[in-house]
């Protein structure tokens, strides 16, 4: 009985949540209701108000692509501006401001660069062609711009403005203020060695060929028609103008375009004058004019290399061949010894230059002016050499049949020493030269000695031939003496002592020597035996001494008598030949006379004394006995002397 209630109390609570199950149920189902009426709202709503979402989207589009087309339109506007803008520029020309001119053409090609990457632009094409066709035209004027303005400041430069630029020591004398003459090669009187040192040292300063404040221009002129493809036609244009104003410069200086046959047909003064001029010309050609013309060249096309070289090059291929003509031309004329000194002076100005022409002409484009440079050294050196070799056969086969009655020095001898004398003022030049063509092992300073002796030789060997001309033996030997003396003083006062060496100025000296005691024994044997007592005997005597014992001999008064007139006879014909040979060393000279009178006053005071007294006790003793031996002393005095017979006369 006591469960029952608790029973029916758990089913009052069990009906409660029945209940309230059932109630949460309605109210979900009710709820489920609602939310289904939501979500076929919602569906309806979506539904309702999607083609106005498409609608936005569309517009939100459009205005998107009308912003874009703005932009485009902008772009392409500034770009029509710009053809306006730069067209206005390019129809003025670029006289008045050239840097607005340049700056309109670097638009311009990147208006042109615009409208080619832009192919979609339905105007395009007809834009680019007006874009190019300006740019043509901008092109065009702009060559005529670098054409005016290298026209109008490519003069020639005057030769006073270039002597100028001179070391004062190489400018012309006031006396001759057009051209460098023969006397103003040199500009002072040292050694054509110590002149290259003094050249070596000297300060040249190029002359102003374009105004400085030019060149920038001038340079963005050349750029911008390189730019524009036309690189033979800014070579063109440039080489007209600069090429004419060197050559120009070079005509006005004297340079003249001559060949062998020019060369052959002057007379020597006329040459000699000329390639004194050349060898200045080409001083100032290369480190005036070729420099100065490779520094505005340099500038003008700097940062535009493949044309730098080339445009140099072509603006003084012309004036270059100008110059360097002469020198074939000399180099390829006739041989003669006397062209041998103008040979050096030629060879040794190309050696002096040939450092700045190797840096002024450098460059591929260049090389044809290089090596025409080392062409013409070369063949300049090789004709200098080869005058050498016929210079000595022309001494050896020297045939002046003219001989020196005096037997003084002959003028062969004295030309060829003072060549020898000439050739040691080269001897810098004449080692370079030697090395152009020296073999393994030979040395240019023993090669120089060689020729040098060779030479030496070769005279002496024709003195020898020309002395035997002479019919007098006495005089032959008084030719050698006063020949190879004249050669061994002339090597013993100059540089040529060093080379040829002690043993051949020892040598020659006893030559010398040798040739004096053979004049002396053969000049004075034939007197001396008309005052030998050799040969005088007792035959025939009839003479009556003196109280002396002159006559203790035996000897009688008529031989003495007829040694006497020998004696007299031979030396005043002695004393009137010899009086006129000369020995022109005075030193040389007054030696020959006290060699003869060492001889012959002895023997002649001998005579006097042991057979004066003979004549002195006969008639007339002055007929016989002439002269004292201070007479004689005297009158040797006066042998050598070169005295005509007028003057002896007289």
């Amino acid at each position: 009985m006591g469960a029952s209630p608790a029973i029916d109390l758990l089913k009052e609570r069990a009906n409660l949540m029945r209940e309230s199950l059932l109630k949460s149920q309605t109210i979900t189902d009710n709820m489920v209701g609602i939310l289904g009426s939501f979500d076929h709202r919602l569906s309806a709503l979506e539904a309702a108000m999607r083609p106005t979402q498409v609608r936005t989207h569309a517009i939100r589009t459009a205005h998107e692509n009308i912003d874009k087309t703005l932009k485009s339109s902008d772009v392409i506007l500034s770009q029509f501006d710009i053809i306006r803008q730069a067209e206005a520029t390019i129809l003025k020309g670029p006289h008045e401001d050239l840097e607005s001119y340049l700056e309109a053409i670097d638009l311009l090609r990147k208006n042109v660069q615009f409208f080619s990457s832009n192919k979609n632009f339905r105007w395009s094409d007809g834009v680019l062609t007006h874009a190019n066709n300006l740019l043509s035209k901008a092109m065009m004027k702009l060559e005529d711009e670098f054409r005016q303005l290298l026209s109008t400041f490519s003069k020639p430069v005057e030769p006073d403005r270039l002597f100028e630029c001179l070391p004062s020591s190489l400018r012309p004398s006031a006396e001759s203020p057009g051209q460098q003459g023969e006397g103003e090669k040199n500009p002072s009187s040292n050694s054509p060695d110590q002149q290259g040192k003094i050249v070596e040292t000297a300060i040249y300063k190029p002359p102003t060929l374009i105004p400085p404040r030019l060149l920038p221009l001038l340079h963005d002129l050349a750029k911008q028609t390189v730019q524009a493809g036309k690189h033979d036609q800014c070579v063109k244009i440039y080489c007209e103008a600069r090429s004419s104003a060197l050559e120009q410069s070079l005509r006005k200086l004297g340079v003249e375009k001559l060949n062998k046959d020019d060369v052959q047909k002057m007379p020597w003064e006329v040459l000699e004058a000329k390639i004194g001029n050349w060898i200045h010309y080409m001083r100032i050609a290369v480190k005036l004019l070729f420099a100065a013309e490779r520094e505005i060249c340099d500038q003008i096309f700097d940062g535009i290399n493949v044309l730098k070289d080339r445009c140099f090059a072509e603006v003084t291929s012309d004036s270059v061949l100008m110059l360097f003509s002469f020198g074939e031309a000399i180099a390829k004329s006739k041989r003669s010894p006397e062209k041998l000194f103008v040979l050096l002076d030629m060879y040794e100005i190309m050696r002096e230059l040939q450092s700045e022409i190797e840096t002024i002409f450098e460059g591929k484009a260049c090389s044809e002016m290089r090596e025409a440079a080392h062409s013409l050294s070369r063949r300049l050196a090789q004709t200098a050499q080869e005058t050498f070799g016929d210079f000595e056969e022309a001494v050896e086969k020297d045939a002046t049949k003219t001989a020196v009655l005096d037997g003084t020095v002959h003028p062969l001898t004295s030309y060829v020493i003072n060549y020898v004398k000439f050739l040691f003022d080269y001897q810098s030049t004449l080692k370079q030269l030697f090395q152009e063509f020296e073999k393994v092992g030979e040395d240019s300073t023993s090669q120089l000695a060689t020729v040098t002796m060779r030479i030496m030789q070769a005279l002496q060997s024709n003195l020898d031939g020309k002395s035997k001309q002479y019919k007098d033996p006495a005089l032959t030997h008084l030719f050698l003496m006063n020949n190879i003396h004249y050669m061994v003083r002339s090597v013993r006062r100059s540089e040529a002592k060093d080379l040829l060496g002690d043993d051949w100025v020892q040598r020659h000296r006893r030559i010398v020597q040798q040739n004096a005691n053979q004049y002396k024994r053969v000049a004075w044997a034939k007197i001396l035996q008309a005052l030998s007592v050799q040969g005088l005997n007792s035959s025939g005597g009839s003479g009556h001494g003196g109280g002396d014992g002159g006559n203790s001999s035996g000897v009688s008064r008529a031989t003495i008598k007829e040694r006497f007139k020998s004696f007299n006879m031979q030396f005043e014909e002695l004393h009137q030949r010899q009086s006129q040979w000369t020995v022109p060393d005075p030193e040389l000279r007054e030696s020959l006379r006290l060699a003869v009178a060492e001889v012959l006053l002895p023997a002649y005071r001998f005579f006097i004394k042991r057979f004066g007294p003979l004549i002195d006790n006969g008639k007339n003793p002055q007929k016989y006995v002439k002269y004292t031996a201070d007479d004689l002393d005297r009158m040797l005095g006066e042998f050598f002397e070169g005295t005509t017979w007028s003057d002896q006369k007289r």
